[in-house]
Parts: structure tokens; sequence; C-alpha cells
């Protein structure tokens, strides 16, 4: 082996990525989801069995939901046949299901049907593999990065049991590495040593497959693997950067990039704002997921200061729903350059995490009786809602009054800024609130 050459073959021509080499075929090489693949777990018996229900396999991209869903069925000897959701229509879906029908009526083989990113399928798609499913002609295994209980119709659901994969710890993504330096062949074969360790399993971010295409990128620029290799924490650093791409056009999940464009969001840059938006698009990204993240970023980031904001993003992601793409883009475009455009405040959010944690430091505190219910005689005898003042009553329908329990009174959560119309939420709440003013005048002098 006189160079990378011969381990990355020319053009990288039919060379097979380290990350697929790497892939487990037996359930005793999985590693992680011990709760689900130990050897006394239920899974673990049906398969002995011959037996496969149903799984919705939910969880971040690279923590094996392919490879599990490979395994069981090779281990419960099923015939496996896979599409993507992505990818595929109703038509490609009831072509298989036939293709399923058929089988069945001339093997004792079970007939498994696995849908990577089974979210993006639609209703009607869905409602598709409800009959297939419960007379049994197929087992559905589905991969989703996404919530199944708001991306899968509840029929489809209450039919297939829902594993939930946490992503892989540093101690589970060191063994992966490890196992693959000491057992992929070509790599076996080098003398490789990784300083950087701490550094590939932190950009890995829990991801077996980013973390394998890391330590391969890092490889695939050293010029004499001949030679006793170090991997460095600068050179995994370089490798992370060059990747990014890489990952926005392969990967099923683009955290650096949603970053970048809730960032720029928040930062007021329209700009970089649809730069990041076409980027994730061009990748591939649910345009879903995108709104979702919008309709977040208009309450934690914007708020009070455009109250307009949050409407705007809650239609944008309806009309996403409606339209699909490529005019979903349109929709995505026109929320995100107005949200960065907007003033901001990250007001309501701060006063909501403050007084949670008030809650969860003391969730005992009594409610002041004049806030209480009474709608028994016994609880108007207890004095519940006594003395309780009606706002509307009273001149510009406010009255001083302290609604808070007796050990938080006078705290104040909410703390409006002077950026667009919170400006005049601020105006106001001071004019009414004795204790505002007091907090103000003891903050000026």
């Amino acid at each position: 082996m006189s160079s990378n050459y011969n381990l990355f073959g020319q053009d990288n021509k039919g060379y097979i990525p380290l990350a697929e080499r790497c892939r487990p075929q037996k359930i005793d090489e999985i590693i992680g989801h011990n709760k689900y693949l130990h050897e006394k777990a239920p899974l673990r018996k049906q398969i002995k069995n011959g037996q496969l229900p149903s799984i919705i396999f939910w969880g971040p991209p690279g923590v094996g939901k392919t490879t599990i869903a490979r395994v069981l069925a090779r281990e419960a000897n099923f015939y496996f046949a896979d599409i993507s959701a992505v990818t595929s229509g109703k038509k490609e879906l009831m072509q298989i299901i036939e293709q399923a029908r058929g089988y069945n009526r001339n093997s004792d083989r079970g007939f498994v049907l696995f849908i990577d990113e089974i979210h993006r399928y639609n209703k009607a798609q869905q409602d598709g593999l409800l009959h297939a499913v419960e007379d049994g002609t197929i087992t559905l295994l589905g991969a989703t990065t996404e919530n199944p209980s708001f991306e899968i119709i509840a029929p489809l659901l209450s039919r297939c049991q829902v594993y939930k994969l946490d992503p892989l710890t540093s101690d589970e993504l060191k063994e992966i590495v490890s196992r693959a330096l000491r057992e992929d062949d070509l790599l076996s074969q080098l003398d490789i040593k990784i300083t950087g360790m701490d550094e590939l399993i932190h950009l890995g971010s829990g991801d077996a497959r980013k973390t394998l295409n890391l330590l391969e990128t890092c490889l695939a620029v050293i010029e004499d693997l001949t030679i006793p290799v170090n991997i460095t924490a600068q050179a995994i650093k370089q490798a992370a950067q060059y990747n990014s791409l890489l990952y926005d056009k392969k990967g099923d999940y683009h955290y650096d990039t949603i970053s970048a464009f809730i960032k720029s969001i928040r930062g007021s840059d329209p700009d970089a704002a649809v730069y990041y938006l076409a980027r994730m698009l061009e990748a591939g990204e649910n345009p879903v997921f995108i709104a979702r993240r919008l309709i977040i970023l208009a309450s934690e980031d914007i708020g009070n200061a455009e109250p307009y904001a949050l409407s705007l993003a809650n239609a944008g992601l309806q009309a996403v729903h409606a339209l699909g793409m490529p005019e979903a883009r349109i929709v995505l475009s026109q929320v995100s350059t107005y949200l960065a455009s907007c003033p901001k405040s990250n007001a309501a959010y701060l006063a909501i995490d403050k007084a949670w944690k008030d809650v969860q430091d003391n969730s005992a505190l009594q409610i002041p009786l004049h806030l209480r219910n009474a709608p028994t005689m016994l609880m108007k005898e207890l004095n519940y809602s006594k003395n309780y003042k009606y706002p509307h009553d009273f001149n510009q329908h406010f009255v001083q009054e302290n609604y808070l329990p007796e050990q938080l009174k006078n705290t104040i959560y909410y703390k409006p800024t002077d950026q667009g119309r919170e400006k005049i939420i601020k105006e106001r709440l001071d004019q009414l609130w004795e204790k505002r003013r007091n907090k103000k005048k003891k903050n000026s002098s």
C-alpha cells in the first residue's frame, strides 16, 4: 500500500464508504440501544421465535434506525424490501404491497417493508399502508427523525410499536471508532492513532455515520498511509468544515445549517437567512421542519416586539403543509425574511423560564384566597374569592392587586424591552404597576 490511492480507489469508483462497511450484520454487533436489544428484551425473544412486529424507529440521524431494521428482518428470516418516502409515491407503495401479496402466496417467510423518513408520506399515502399492515401482508418498519405522534396518522401508529432511539453516547461512539480501526478490512491494515478522539466524538454529535465520515475525511487527505498516522484535533476540525457541505447534501438532518439559519434571523440578517434557507432546501431538508422552527423563533426571539410574527409563522406552516415543494420555498422565504427584519425581544422567553424555575424550586406556594374559585358554600365560608376586585369596575379597567403567592409578591418575570410594539407594552405596564415603577426608580438610582 503506497498511498491513499489504494485505500480509496481511483476516483472513488466502486468504493464503499467506511460507515457502510462498518454497518453491523447481527444484533449482537449493534452498539447502543440496549434497552430494546439486550438478550432478555421482549423484542429479542420475538426475533428468536421468528416473529417481528411492525415498528416505527424514531430518533436523530446516525443512531442506527436503518441498520436495526435490516438486522431484525435478517435474524427473523423475513424478506426485506425498502423504499424512501422522499423519492417514492403511492404508486411505488402499492406496487410493493402487491409484490408482498404475491410473495406471501408462495413463501412461508414474512415480508418486511422498510420505509425511510416515513414522516414524509402524506395522509393518503399512509392510509394506503393500513390494510396491508392490518392483514399481515407486510410487516412495516419505519424510520423517522420527527415525533411520530405528529407525523404518523393515528390508525397506522396504533398498529405499530414505537421505539425511541437516543443519540449514541461518547463511550458508544468511541467503541464504534475503535472497532472500525480494529476490524475494518482497510483500516486494520494501517497504523492509525487518534489523539483528537475527544474532538472526533464531540463533532460526531451522537451520530455514528457522521463520526465515521469525519474519520474517513481525515484519512482521505493524508498523502502517505504507509507510515504511522496521527489524527489530531486540528485535523478533525478541518475535516468537519470540509464535510459541512457534504452533510447538507447527504444527511437527513442538518444541525449546523439550521443553526446558522436561526442565528441569522435572530441577528436580523435576511440575506444570510434566505441563503441558509436555500441551502437547506437544495439539500432536501423537510420544509415542514423549517416552518416549525420559524414558529419557535417567532416567539423566542421576536415575541411581543412584533406579535404578528407568530401569526405569520403559523400561517406559513399551514401553507407549507398545503402546498409542498417547490412552491413552499416562496412561503418560507417570505416568513424568514420578515422575521429577520422584525425588531427582536426574548422577554417572553426569559419570563417563562424564570417563572418555571420558581415553580420547580417551590411548587407548593399557596394561591391567594381572593383569587380562588368559590363554587360551593363551604369554599365561600373559607373566604375563597373574598374581597376579589373586579378590574372592569375600576378606572382604566385596572386596580392595584397582588395576584402572586405571598412569597413572590412584587416579583417581576416579564420585562418588556424598548423594541418594536413591546415598547408600548412596557410604557403601559410601567404606568399601571407601582411595583414596576419602584423597580425602575431603584435601578436608576
